[in-house]
């Protein structure tokens, strides 16, 4: 049977009485803060970057681990149910990347615009959807975050503009949703994520371009997982510097398995948006754990030893749980409780997820614009005269 969970969350669910442990810990013990020192940015067009020294506090340590356990245990699951073929179609997992959307959503805020490629599982999560509608999506359910109409790339919130399937078209919408608001003259910005494999589209360039002349307030995130699609990006990139990539855009480049650096990295950039100085460029070094999408066997253009290697030494879950631990911040039993409410959480979101209906076919036609009635569309209209069996 597959392996749903990882070790830590194994070793949560089997340990008896977890729940009744941490109740007689003496909360007031844990150290409240702590400083660490993290890696140097690389700087393009810049005097100086992010901070090495920074201070996580305990209620930061503890959010950020259960977001990020959250999104995983929550991948682990969709693995499973793709596997089952209660999800089909295209499913592309974020494990491995955690510390990128948590460390982002870190320092920007819910009223800030965010856009993004293929995972949009994470996003979806930290932009305030809830684990069952995102479950639904994947699943094609009525409850669906989209309805059931979008999948695994096609998701959206509030101030969440989805995924996208044409490599590097999120690009320019990111752009244009900063446009939106310098335009409205808002203090908000607009987050652009992409990956190495978009960083060669012309699209790409293009909106820079325009980004640089207008100044507008977008952070450009380069997710940079080491492979576009099954492709090694020194198989097609002959700059494999994406952070340099805007040319006369200033840009960094930080370790994107580390949730601290790109908290920093990130308030670094969206102090430099906020100032008026227009866009920055972020390149996160990161790595998924899963394939470019479920069903491909990405063990045939990568080895086993460098995916075991890096989960050995640089997931970014169990890095934030070593340094909360070795610094008195929290403890093992703490950290088990969260991770049994974590499993709970995600169990009871599939299980909605599977008994909750399809949509009716009668409604192929609704929500294609938010707030409308349903729309007449030229060649659907019969369909609208069938019912569901």
């Amino acid at each position: 049977m597959l392996n749903i969970i990882s070790n830590t969350l194994r070793t949560a669910v089997q340990r008896k009485g977890a729940a009744g442990v941490l109740s007689a810990h003496a909360y007031s013990s844990f150290t409240s803060h702590a400083t660490f020192e993290i890696e140097k940015s690389d700087l393009h067009k810049l005097d100086e970057g992010p901070a090495t020294q920074v201070v996580l506090t305990r209620n930061e340590g503890l959010q950020y681990y259960r977001t990020m356990q959250t999104i995983r245990c929550f991948e682990l699951k969709a693995e499973q149910l793709f596997k089952q073929q209660i999800i089909r179609g295209a499913c592309h997992l974020y494990n491995g990347q955690e510390a990128c959307a948590v460390g982002i959503e870190a320092e920007i805020n819910l009223s800030d615009h965010l856009i993004t490629a293929y995972r949009t599982h994470g996003f979806a999560y930290t932009r305030g959807g809830s684990l069952e509608e995102i479950m639904s999506e994947l699943a094609g359910r009525s409850a669906g975050i989209s309805k059931g109409r979008g999948g695994s790339m096609h998701m959206f919130a509030k101030t969440f503009y989805g995924g996208n399937g044409i490599v590097g078209s999120q690009v320019p919408l990111g752009a244009g949703l900063a446009f939106a608001c310098k335009y409205q003259n808002k203090n908000e910005l607009s987050v652009c994520v992409y990956g190495d494999g978009a960083a060669n589209q012309g699209q790409v360039f293009e909106t820079f371009n325009m980004a640089a002349l207008w100044k507008l307030p977008v952070i450009f995130v380069c997710e940079n997982n080491r492979y576009a699609k099954g492709t090694a990006i020194k198989r097609v990139s002959a700059s494999t510097d994406f952070y340099k990539r805007g040319d006369f855009i200033p840009g960094l480049r930080v370790d994107g398995m580390d949730v601290l650096c790109v908290r920093e990295a990130t308030r670094f950039a969206a102090d430099h948006c906020r100032s008026g100085k227009g866009p920055i460029l972020l390149e996160l070094k990161t790595f998924r754990f899963a394939g470019h999408h479920e069903g491909e066997d990405h063990l045939s253009y990568r080895s086993r030893e460098e995916v075991e290697k890096v989960r050995r030494e640089s997931d970014p879950i169990s890095m934030l749980r070593e340094r909360m631990l070795s610094n008195n911040m929290t403890s093992k039993e703490e950290l088990e409780e969260v991770d049994v409410g974590i499993i709970k959480e995600v169990e009871e979101a599939a299980q909605f997820a599977i008994t909750n209906p399809e949509p009716p076919l009668e409604e192929l036609c609704n929500h294609i614009f938010c707030g409308s009635p349903t729309l007449e569309v030229r060649g659907t209209n019969p369909w609208t005269k069938l019912k569901s069996v």
